[in-house]
């Protein structure tokens, strides 16, 4: 059960609001900083994950820099300062330039992708790398394994005989919210299939998924394997995680807006939607802690939670609760920043499509052009 920290005043909180836990913050942050000084690897804090201009300080004491994936990432990454390196699953030719403005290192997804844009990104003194998909990974939500053989994300490790011309790194990303000992074997894996890649490379790219932060994670563990695989093969080893850096530290404080009875079991009417604030609660479908919530039982009030949409579908349950939920009562959803806000800005910095017209005379009007909105929207 996802207890109510004593310090934070959920009751003053409007809603619906994403609230921050700036203390949970610095202590994640804390632990990541550990990691890169006395394993001696970057680690760069991914924007796919979470985007919000106010952590900037705090990233920039902890962590070198970020990872983007878009024009618009890339933008808000400059704007903060620090390290940038970019991954995308298909970049555009004309929009490399941009992309990689200020960039140290650039990894594409496909050999065409590194045919038609490495020369390029090297011309602007980038370090080129190539993502591999190492046909390993012990991720077993198949919507977050990248490493199956028809996956789109990266280069089949099988295909490789050897580093392409003018690569110097290889960008690997087979776990999500794994283990230091799941990494170990990851890289097991790739040192008895690929380790006429790991000594030609300059530098190898171990994606996101590390769960460095959770309060279980053996961090001396991950240090000794990281260490390791650095001297072994004399790497720059790189991280990029995502939830670690704000894993447990927010919130979605909501309201109850209505109680409707059900048959079987009542449904309290939220101000908040799982379609449009949390879709992985429906993608997946994932069913996240609520504080003060017990696991559904005869013996306390029970409720499904609606969303405030019109979508059917747009409702979880069941929780249940010591107290009969009532109209103003706050419901506050747990570890609601990675992966969640994003979702309700541009996952990714995904570029939202414009909107236009095809009229009657024949003749294009562009409606709206969203192409240079700012990143995150209305967040500053």
């Amino acid at each position: 059960m996802a207890t109510r920290p004593a310090e934070i005043d959920f009751d003053i909180i409007p809603t619906p609001t994403f609230l921050i836990n700036e203390r949970r913050v610095v202590a994640n942050l804390e632990v990541l900083s550990r990691v890169s000084k006395e394993a001696g690897v970057t680690i760069l804090a991914a924007l796919k994950a979470f985007t919000h201009p106010w952590t900037n300080n705090l990233i920039a004491q902890y962590l070198s820099g970020y990872t983007a994936s878009s024009e618009q990432e890339a933008r808000f990454a400059r704007a903060a300062g620090g390290d940038l390196h970019i991954y995308a699953p298909a970049i555009k030719e004309k929009e490399l330039e941009n992309l990689i403005e200020g960039a140290s290192h650039v990894t594409f997804n496909s050999l065409n992708q590194l045919s038609l844009l490495g020369d390029q990104a090297r011309s602007k003194s980038v370090s080129v790398g190539i993502r591999i998909n190492p046909e390993y990974s012990e991720v077993e939500t198949a919507m977050y394994n990248p490493t199956d053989k028809n996956n789109r994300l990266g280069v089949l490790l099988s295909s490789l005989d050897s580093l392409p011309s003018g690569v110097d790194g290889i960008h690997i990303h087979a776990l999500c919210e794994n283990d230091s000992f799941v990494l170990e074997r990851l890289i097991s894996h790739l040192e008895e299939n690929a380790a006429h890649l790991l000594k030609a490379a300059k530098w190898i790219n171990l994606g996101g998924g590390h769960l460095i932060s959770k309060a279980d994670y053996d961090v001396e563990h991950l240090i000794r394997v990281l260490a390791k695989l650095k001297a072994d093969y004399d790497l720059e080893v790189i991280l990029e995680p995502g939830a670690a850096v704000v894993y447990e530290a927010g919130y979605l404080v909501s309201e109850v807006v209505d109680v409707i009875e059900r048959e079987k079991v009542d449904m309290a009417m939220l101000d908040v939607s799982f379609s449009a604030h949390m879709p992985d609660c429906l993608e997946m479908p994932y069913k996240p802690f609520v504080v003060g919530a017990i696991n559904p039982n005869d013996f306390f009030p029970t409720y499904d939670l609606g969303g405030n949409t019109c979508l059917a579908g747009d409702q979880l349950g069941q929780y249940s609760f010591i107290k009969e939920l009532k109209i103003g009562d706050r419901v506050i959803f747990f570890d609601m920043l990675h992966y969640t806000m994003v979702k309700t800005t541009r996952f990714n910095g995904v570029q939202h499509p414009s909107i236009a017209v095809w009229k009657s005379d024949d003749t294009f009007e562009m409606l709206a052009d969203l192409s240079h909105q700012v990143y995150p929207p209305n967040l500053d």
